[in-house]
């Protein structure tokens, strides 16, 4: 009951920081990575669902990104549908194309899985790249339009409402995530993860599970798309490509895989990390990639669970 206790002060303590983090931020860039990190936040829950809890990685949760992004934008340029309408539509057809994608997908394991999510993310991308009459190709898509009306309250075009706006999604969609994992269906995809062949054994569907794990991360990062699209006004096919799936993979292996807030704090290092090594100019991305490199090595459990050790430790001495 104790830990139960700490560890909810603990996340009303952190939302609490994400809630006065627009009024403490006094350079308006670092305001602008953060909607980025929360959107990339959404995303990385849904990675963490199937490769933290389930024990599978997808490397193709960029390219579900893609067909949000896509997905909100092209419905509303060419039916005229409100911008939140198109939002809740665009996890809608990213779990269309998850479907197509994870029901042969998934009758595969480990690497071989890997493998083939990646080839779905080279497909996305490849058809957004060249199908220039729907999506304009590299030239990308411009004037897409913020939620809400022009000079309408709230403004959405002000980069701290849009903060909060993707704060509250980020939150739900956290609480959400939470809720799967403590549910039946989440103790189910652990299991999975520890001994899939024992789950199969005693009759359990294994594949039925990984297939909503799969859908379910897609649609996460589907809607993660959307936002993006919506914040940004601009999307282009290079936005969605294999690195950027490397960035989810990597949120979830730095903040903690299989951990509830693991994903909050690796899409904030993504997200910010490169930025603060700028400094290094042409070398910036081999230092992130060897820092990255580093931490996977030295911290397998990720921040949280080197913050959960250390909290162990002191607690240990103080009894």
């Amino acid at each position: 009951m104790m830990k139960l206790r700490a560890t909810h002060l603990l996340y009303a303590a952190a939302l609490a920081g994400f809630v006065l983090l627009p009024q403490l931020i006094a350079v308006k860039y670092y305001l602008h990575l953060s909607v980025l990190a929360l959107i990339w936040v959404i995303a990385a829950q849904g990675q963490n669902l199937i490769q933290g809890y389930t024990g599978y990685v997808s490397i193709v949760q960029a390219g579900f990104m893609g067909i949000g992004a896509y997905s909100t934008t092209l419905i509303g340029l060419h039916f005229g549908l409100p911008v939140w309408l198109t939002i809740l539509l665009a996890p809608i057809v990213t779990a269309f194309f998850a479907l197509l994608a994870g029901y042969p997908g998934l009758r595969v394991k480990g690497h071989y899985f890997a493998i083939v999510t990646l080839a779905f993310n080279l497909v996305i991308f490849i058809f957004l790249m060249h199908a220039t009459d729907i999506t304009q190709g590299e030239a990308g898509i411009s004037g897409i339009p913020k939620p809400g009306s022009a000079g309408s309250w709230p403004d959405f075009g002000n980069r701290q409402v849009y903060y909060y706006f993707v704060l509250i999604i980020a939150v739900a969609v956290t609480a959400l995530g939470a809720l799967i994992v403590h549910s039946r269906i989440g103790q189910t995809l652990i299991a999975i993860r520890q001994n899939e062949t024992l789950v199969g054994a005693i009759g359990i569907a294994a594949w039925k599970y990984k297939l909503f794990a799969f859908v379910t991360a897609a649609m996460y990062a589907g809607l993660a798309g959307a936002l993006y699209a919506h914040y940004q006004s601009f999307i282009n096919p290079e936005i969605f490509g294999l690195a950027q799936s490397l960035d989810a993979i990597l949120a979830v292996i730095i903040g903690g895989s299989g951990t509830i807030f693991g994903p909050v704090i690796g899409a904030f290092v993504v997200v910010f990390l490169p930025e603060y090594l700028r400094f290094a100019d042409s070398f910036r991305l081999i230092l992130y990639g060897l820092l990255l490199v580093l931490a996977t090595i030295f911290m397998p459990r990720g921040i949280v669970g080197v913050l959960g050790h250390f909290w162990t430790l002191r607690k240990g001495r103080s009894t």
